[in-house]
């Protein structure tokens, strides 16, 4: 539940709540693109000034935000952090290669785009889109170096794939943190999310790819050696190591190897194995949106499916099909799978610290009144709730570079809007606020440049290809949340 205040913490008038609105949303913007500070500062900062410019008292400001972090952690970071583990398993465990090798050696020639973004979307499920480029690139150069498929052609689709997912189905964090601040239902928005995501897919990805890779050729670079710490790639949430905690999977013979060379040979856990841990809560989710959709209440299926379909019980459940069916099989004792648990947890410490800041001053917006504020105008403006939404975040996005950030603050500045709304168009405002956190990554987004450096483009090829799929994902996605919000 998200928190809201009894009573506004400040009686202040509609033009100095807009102007407070303005200067926090300012002060993150600034602090996260000009200071350089780090999001989750920028986040507390900004919410600190748009209390206090509000004329809140600092303790009210001090309880709210700390009311809204403490929910959001409670609520989002439970899941981000089950959704990390089996991400990890699947990585460590060797279930994601076998995916992607599968997949990719049944197909040849003109469909290996296709089945490049077909696996890329299915892997990038349960794993961060940083992870998913991790194991994903290397395997996008192999291909390309065997076929005369062109990088881009194959690169792109993979891009796209992960990124669809990552900005418009839970359980990654931009849309769980959406559907808890407008209070959606996370099985009609992951159900309306795919829905969404098919021909986002189809668009961003094979059909931009085959256009771009004609109009800027790259060569293949040199493949990533993987045999030492000092060659891997050092993006992402994981700085391109194992999930693995050290301390709880320690070497004293060798204390600098990475995990790799520290565990046992591995057997491949197989590919439905693998398959079936990635789809089994995205199965369990969706069965329980279509039991509230179909079902009567008070029906012994219903209120089963409910449970099982709990976000918490459906990635605990994942959890633990991982552990067995990825872990034991690929041959991990009980100590290497809990160390690969374990090992998930502290590549997403940002990423929980910035969702939670994000979640209090989503609070102080809401507990100031800026949200009723900004829902009447629009109701007098005549504004559709899902495009002053999208366009919200467009604009964070943009400004910060940030999706995660773009997410919590239209999310918060929207939320009043959503009482207004039947359920499928709060999920739908849920998922426009998703496609618009995507639009046009650029050089104040870390993915920009470990795309840039992964596929060896400069700055303006970059722009090119990745700044321009991103566009694509976001307009297109919107284009069909639209579409979805006139159908139902």
């Amino acid at each position: 539940m998200t928190t809201i205040a009894a009573e506004s913490i400040t009686d202040a008038g509609t033009t100095q709540l807009v102007l407070a609105a303005v200067l926090g949303i300012a002060a993150v913007v600034l602090l996260i693109a000009w200071a350089k500070w780090h999001p989750f500062l920028a986040l507390i900062s900004g919410a600190g000034v748009l209390g206090l410019a509000a004329g809140a008292a600092p303790e009210a400001v001090v309880d709210s935000f700390t009311a809204g972090l403490g929910t959001t952690a409670g609520g989002v970071g439970v899941l981000i952090a089950l959704g990390s583990m089996i991400g990890a398993l699947l990585a460590e465990s060797g279930g994601a290669d076998g995916i992607v090798t599968r997949i990719v050696n049944g197909v040849s020639g003109a469909a290996l785009p296709w089945a490049m973004a077909g696996v890329a979307a299915l892997i990038g499920l349960p794993l961060f889109f940083e992870v998913g480029v991790v194991l994903l690139v290397p395997i996008v150069l192999l291909v390309a170096r065997r076929t005369d498929v062109g990088l881009l052609r194959l690169g792109i689709p993979a891009l796209a794939g992960l990124s669809v997912l990552h900005g418009l189905v839970p359980p990654h964090p931009g849309p769980l943190v959406a559907i808890e601040s407008l209070q959606a239902d996370l099985g009609l928005t992951l159900l309306l999310g795919l829905i969404c995501a098919i021909p986002t897919v189809i668009v961003a990805g094979p059909v931009f790819g085959n256009f771009i890779a004609k109009r800027v050729p790259l060569p293949v670079p040199a493949l990533l050696a993987t045999s030492s710490s000092s060659d891997r790639p050092v993006s992402g949430p994981t700085g391109g190591q194992d999930f693995v905690d050290r301390g709880d999977l320690a070497n004293p013979n060798a204390p600098g190897e990475l995990v790799d060379d520290q565990v046992g040979p591995r057997r491949n856990p197989g590919f439905w194995a693998a398959i079936l841990t990635v789809l089994l809560p995205v199965v369990l989710m969706l069965a329980r949106g279509i039991a509230e959709l179909l079902l009567p209440e008070g029906s012994a299926l219903r209120d089963a499916l409910e449970v099982l379909g709990e976000p918490v019980v459906a990635l605990l459940a994942g959890v633990f099909v991982a552990m067995y069916a990825l872990g034991k099989r690929a041959g991990f004792d009980r100590k290497e799978t809990s160390a690969v648990l374990g090992g998930a947890l502290p590549p997403i410490a940002g990423i929980l610290l910035i969702v939670a800041a994000g979640g209090g001053f989503k609070q102080v917006l809401v507990d100031a009144g800026v949200g009723n504020v900004i829902a009447d105008a629009a109701r007098d403006a005549n504004i559709n709730a899902l495009l002053l939404g999208f366009l919200v975040a467009v604009g964070i996005r943009v400004a910060t570079g940030s999706a995660t950030v773009a997410t919590i603050t239209a999310a918060g500045i929207v939320a009043p809007l959503a009482t207004t709304l039947d359920r499928t168009d709060v999920s739908l405002l849920a998922l426009a606020i998703g496609a618009g956190s995507l639009f046009f990554s650029h050089v104040n987004d870390a993915g920009f440049w470990m795309v840039k450096e992964y596929f060896g483009m400069t700055v303006g090829q970059t722009i090119k290809t990745w700044s321009v799929m991103e566009t694509i994902i976001s307009v297109v996605g919107f284009a069909c949340v639209m579409s979805l919000s006139l159908l139902l």
